[in-house]
């Protein structure tokens, strides 16, 4: 039994080896300048996720797409996924996490423009979009888009629902000495409540729960970061120079090499952003938006805030307070560094961001499970796909799962393979619709040619 973890882990490392660090990076350089850099519209993109379009097609709001995409991305990604990053890689994972999300950016935005081009309208009014229609009805290949859908339904129970309740539990059982049995029956009946009203009853609870999160969390390490501004310029450098020497052994830090830095920045920054992996098209799908490139811009500036932003901010705390060679494991390392500064105050507050973050991954993954689901067996068998999903949370809480984690690893990559090439080979389709309405167009032409 000792071999299985073992196993895993070889087969996760072999995973983020350099064939798939070279396609999701190369797809994300690739359309960064087939795009001309679309990464400039940031500041556009983020206008326009506040801005309502109400007489367009779709079911939820542009930023209610973008906040219940916010909701499954941000995190224990952000928190204990840098931190490991750190821990294996060294301070320069935190320069390949950084670069993962502003280049990743691009390809949020193509994911984001595909799944509107080619979303289905449902009988009842409902949209359904994402890679595997995308798979299906650009690239032709039902079979691409089923090993999509299946990688999906698979991986939400260990990416969406066990290593997300399995941090929150740990979390409230430690800092608040919470019962972790209790716990698992609270998550079961609550997340229950809210998934099973659907798109519109999660997108209400992202609506209200994902705003307050972040900015609760950023202003935690921003006032980090401003106690410790006499170091801010140095770990900056140790940073970047890291990235491209790796790092020496020191304090309780086992030293890294540039390969290290890479792998572990590059697949926490993905586990962080899911920018490449194919899911925040999912929901994307369903907003209501003029044309493909007006919400392929939203969804864009999700990768930005997750992981240009927040990411950053843990990474710069984890060097800056020296948490990062502590000797410490996990969340462990992060609460350390809150402590530094807000000393016993530290541990609860990292723990309120902690249980916030896990929470909302919990429902936004539920929702991508979902849908992947009635992609394969149809909308009967999103029912029974919901209990084992709330009984995967359920067991999440309770039983020790190190493997996880790696599990995780495994099946990202799983559903980045067909959906970059996807974006790949659909880049054509890609770069006319920006052309059309951003380029050479207004972003406020609606379009009445895709696939409603």
């Amino acid at each position: 039994m000792t071999q299985i973890p073992k196993f895993i882990s070889d087969v996760a490392g072999f995973m983020w080896g350099w064939p798939l660090l070279i396609l999701l990076l190369g797809t994300h350089l690739f359309l960064t300048v087939r795009l001309k850099f679309i990464q400039r519209y940031t500041g556009t993109a983020i206008r326009l996720s506040v801005k309502k379009d109400p007489n367009s097609k779709g079911e939820i709001s542009q930023f209610s797409a973008l906040a219940t995409s916010l909701a499954a991305t941000i995190g224990t990604g952000n928190i204990i996924g840098v931190a490991t990053a750190v821990v294996m890689g060294g301070p320069g994972a935190v320069f390949w996490v950084w670069i993962t999300g502003v280049f990743g950016i691009a390809t949020k935005y193509g994911e984001g423009l595909l799944a509107v081009k080619y979303r289905k309208r449902n009988p009842d009014g409902s949209f359904s979009g994402g890679p595997m229609y995308a798979l299906e009805y650009g690239l032709k290949s039902k079979f691409l888009a089923v090993l999509f859908a299946v990688f999906t339904a698979i991986a939400a129970f260990g990416i969406g629902a066990a290593v997300q309740a399995n941090a929150l539990a740990s979390t409230l059982n430690e800092s608040f000495g919470f019962n972790k049995l209790y716990i698992g029956i609270f998550l079961f009946f609550s997340i229950g409540l809210i998934i099973i009203g659907g798109l519109k009853s999660i997108a209400r609870v992202c609506d209200k729960l994902v705003p307050f999160m972040a900015i609760f969390y950023v202003v935690g390490c921003v006032i980090i970061l401003v106690l410790g501004y006499d170091t801010l310029l140095s770990s900056l450098g140790l940073i970047i120079k890291s990235a491209f020497t790796g790092h020496a052994a020191t304090g309780g830090f086992a030293g890294s090499t540039i390969m290290m830095a890479a792998r572990y920045g590059v697949a926490r920054g993905l586990f962080s952003n899911e920018s490449g992996l194919g899911s925040a098209p999912i929901v994307a799908a369903t907003a209501r938006t003029k044309n493909p490139v007006r919400q392929a811009l939203v969804s864009s500036s999700g990768t930005f805030w997750d992981t240009v932003i927040i990411c950053a901010l843990t990474g710069l705390v984890l060097v800056n307070t020296g948490a990062w060679h502590s000797g410490k494991e996990g969340v462990q390392i992060t609460q350390y560094a809150f402590e530094t500064i807000f000393h016993k105050y530290g541990s609860y507050f990292l723990s309120i961001s902690l249980v916030t973050f896990t929470f909302s991954t919990i429902i936004g993954w539920a929702y991508y499970a979902e849908k992947s689901v009635e992609y394969l067996w149809g909308a009967k068998s999103v029912l029974f796909y919901k209990l084992l999903y709330l009984l995967m949370v359920f067991a999440g809480t309770i039983l020790s799962i190190n493997i996880v984690w790696d599990l995780g690893d495994i099946f990202n990559g799983l559903m980045a393979i067909p959906n970059l090439i996807a974006l790949l080979l659909l880049s054509g389709v890609i770069v006319s619709e920006t052309k059309k309405y951003l380029w050479n167009g207004s972003l406020d032409d609606p379009d009445e040619n895709h696939q409603d």
